[in-house]
């Protein structure tokens, strides 16, 4: 550790740190523009500029490192003109447009100029001018000469995203960020330059115009896509969603979010929401009253269970609803006497096993991990901010090893991959396992194969080194040897003292394990049910066509049902539902989601619902009430999220350890053949991004489009 005499106070931080770390240890604020926490060091503002005894000038204090028994003065006057030089110097070429800027309000530059400019200009010259540039959907890049040329975003392309999509070309005056070539920008972190930006030369393509920063109101939330569970700030005015943007957690999302937690809000204020109950009467939708359509549910509920028997009346539910949602679903459809429910909609495996399938380790740990083995994953695209994690750690050295199909580009070094078709993974798997067999020196598994060269490498990588994981992705996890698959890798992180752990799809497919949703005793599996075995419906928050395997032949099979009912924010499976019910998304419910390592999050409504939309809890349950179903006399979201997780709400905040667990119990015998698993785009994962104009017209989404209709991207 290393002492320095900071304003008078005395500071200790590690060697190798700056004056900027010593600073924000002690508190002290030092103003600054091209300074992140999170990103290298540029020094190029140069508006930190510090007064460090015996330095013949002032020094940019995120760029000085600290010395035994230095002494440093941020509020001399020596400090204090320097950083009001720099300030004049900054505004020479700043537009005036702080009255129409979307940064108006939360604007670094404006806030420091209050403090550190001069009423007046001395600049007399003409102003430069930088042209606006298109980089796609999600960012406008319409004002760029008020660009200070901190470089914030290009290090964030470069060290966050992997991509260096923006650089700096030319020099002095002529300088200016660009993509260089005129391409747009299509990483899926690209939002978090918005953020980072300490000016309004990126702002958001999508927000623009639409609201000053005051008039909004911020109210906390949580993600409803993928597993990291990223926490949000939801800004609200006049009861409609009008940003999202990132509330920092470093246990969880850092201060980052991917696009898709970004933007999926436009399908929020969407024509496709649906905001009154619809019944089908004559193949025309007719809109009715709450009341009508229960009972009508209620009814057509009762009849076909006193026809066909309670087994035929199943749930498809969504992992992306809420833990509280999924709870009562389960109690409901059990409450009728049938054991028919399932989340596992893309699954082609359906084995049964006790506790909730996980990550294994804490999120935070994937960023220190020394060596990663990733299985039937596209990590950039199905988790970005994992893969953001995985990034950091190899900039630090870790190997990075995958067994796939095929190698997608995840912005950033892998090692070792062992590549072969989706019914070979558990021979590449297998070995892989005898690679480790015999560099330990120990009996292989039964299903251990030929130890190939790319195997050997592979196992010599996970061997080494201290932090390590294996991470089974969505294709893994959906694949029809999912079991067998699990049970090779739980060997090898034995052998090797890696943490096994899958990379669980969605906001709560945790949570839907826990809260009991899928088949324990001789219910329909989500395979089952798919293929036409049921005779009654409840479809929540899922959409056959887009969220199962087969999604055109499971849509048909469900669409043979006497009665299909669907719950839903949007108006989703018109052409197979009788009933529709609009349950509200996250932003107009409160609710828990249980993310990928197990943590329990919960969130409150953020405005309220829209037309006569209803929390899917309370639908739920008033539903439970008019079929005489015992047990649903919650009152809120916390009575039932008590009753899911036998806790006071709120004091449960990880899963218990012995409710999490990815050990293989009985083994089932291997499917003959395996086709490739159903694996959802990054804009295609649920209903909310898949509505989001913004999200469906970037590169990433255009790709998939045309992937889908078979022509080369």
């Amino acid at each position: 550790m290393v002492e320095i005499e900071l304003d008078g106070q005395k500071v200790e931080v590690a060697e190798g740190c700056m004056v900027m770390h010593a600073a924000e240890k002690a508190g002290t604020y030092i103003p600054h523009f091209c300074y992140h926490k999170k990103l290298s060091i540029a020094a190029n503002c140069r508006m930190c500029l510090v007064d460090v005894e015996k330095a013949p000038k002032p020094m940019p204090a995120c760029a000085t490192p600290v010395t035994q028994g230095m002494i440093v003065r941020t509020k001399s006057d020596k400090a204090i003109k320097a950083q009001q030089s720099v300030m004049e110097f900054l505004l020479i070429n700043h537009p005036l447009d702080c009255p129409i800027c979307d940064q108006g309000g939360e604007c670094q530059l404006q806030d420091l100029a209050v403090g550190y400019g001069g009423s007046s200009s001395r600049y007399e010259e003409e102003k430069r001018v930088v042209f606006h540039k298109d980089v796609g959907p999600l960012i406008s890049m319409e004002e760029m000469s008020r660009c200070i040329h901190c470089t914030r975003c290009v290090r964030f392309g470069q060290e966050v995203a992997g991509v260096m999509e923006l650089g700096m070309i030319h020099r002095g005056e002529h300088s200016e960020i660009t993509t260089v070539v005129g391409d747009t920008v299509d990483s899926e972190l690209s939002g978090n330059m918005i953020d980072i930006c300490p000016v309004g030369a990126l702002t958001s393509k999508p927000f623009r115009y639409s609201a000053r920063t005051w008039e909004l109101s911020r109210r906390r939330s949580v993600s409803p896509h993928d597993s990291t569970g990223a926490n949000l700030i939801v800004q609200v005015k006049n009861h409609k969603v009008m940003r999202v943007v990132p509330f920092e957690n470093e246990a969880v999302n850092e201060c980052w979010i991917a696009d898709r937690d970004r933007f999926s809000y436009e399908s929020l204020n969407s024509d496709e929401r649906l905001t009154q109950p619809m019944l089908k009467q004559g193949g025309v939708w007719k809109t009715v009253d709450w009341q009508t359509a229960l009972e009508y549910v209620a009814n057509g509920l009762k009849n076909i269970k006193n026809d066909h028997g309670a087994n035929s009346i199943g749930a498809l539910v969504s992992p992306h609803s809420t833990l509280e949602e999924l709870y009562l679903a389960s109690a409901l459809v059990r409450g009728l006497g049938s054991d028919s429910i399932d989340y596992r909609l893309r699954n082609a495996e359906f084995a049964t096993y006790e506790g909730a399938r996980w990550l294994g380790t804490s999120i935070a740990s994937l960023s220190t991990l020394q060596r990663v083995l990733v299985v039937g994953s596209n990590l950039r695209k199905d988790h970005p901010l994992f893969a953001q994690r995985i990034r950091q750690a190899a900039r630090h050295g870790c190997q990075v090893s995958v067994v796939d199909s095929a190698l997608a580009d995840w912005a950033l070094p892998v090692k070792h991959s062992l590549l072969q078709g989706a019914g070979q993974w558990l021979q590449a798997l297998g070995s892989i396992a005898a690679a480790v067999a015999q560099e330990k020196g120990v009996a292989a598994p039964a299903q251990a194969g030929t130890a190939t060269e790319a195997a050997l490498a592979i196992a010599r990588s996970l061997l080494g080194g201290e932090r390590k994981a294996v991470l089974l992705g969505n294709a893994a996890a959906h694949h029809g040897q999912a079991t067998q698959l699990l049970a090779l890798a739980n060997w090898i992180g034995e052998q090797t003292g890696a943490t096994v752990g899958y990379l669980t799809e969605a906001a709560n497919t945790v949570g839907a394990q826990f809260a009991g949703a899928r088949p324990v005793g001789n219910g329909l599996n989500a395979g089952q049910m798919l293929a036409g075995g049921l005779k009654a419906v409840l479809l929540l928050n899922t959409e056959p066509a887009f969220d199962a395997a087969n999604g055109a032949q499971a849509a048909a099979a469900i669409g043979q049902a006497q009665m299909v009912v669907t719950l839903s924010p949007f108006k989703a499976n018109m052409d197979i539902s009788d009933v529709l019910l609009p349950i509200a998304p996250f932003t107009e419910t409160s609710g828990s989601f249980v993310n990928a390592e197990g943590r329990l999050q919960s969130f409150h409504a953020v405005v309220r619902p829209l037309g006569d939309t209803r929390p899917a809890w309370k639908v739920l349950r008033v539903l439970a009430n008019v079929l005489g179903v015992p047990g649903f006399d919650f009152e809120t979201s916390q009575d039932v999220l008590a009753r899911a997780t036998n806790a006071p709400a709120g004091q449960l905040t990880m899963l218990p350890a012995d409710q999490l667990s990815n050990a293989v119990g009985q083994v089932p015998q291997a499917a003959a053949s395996v086709g490739e698993p159903a694996v959802a785009a990054i804009y295609q994962l649920d209903g909310l991004v898949r509505r989001a104009t913004s999200l469906q017209l970037t590169a990433d989404a255009r790709n998939t489009a045309t992937a889908a209709e078979g022509v080369p991207a």
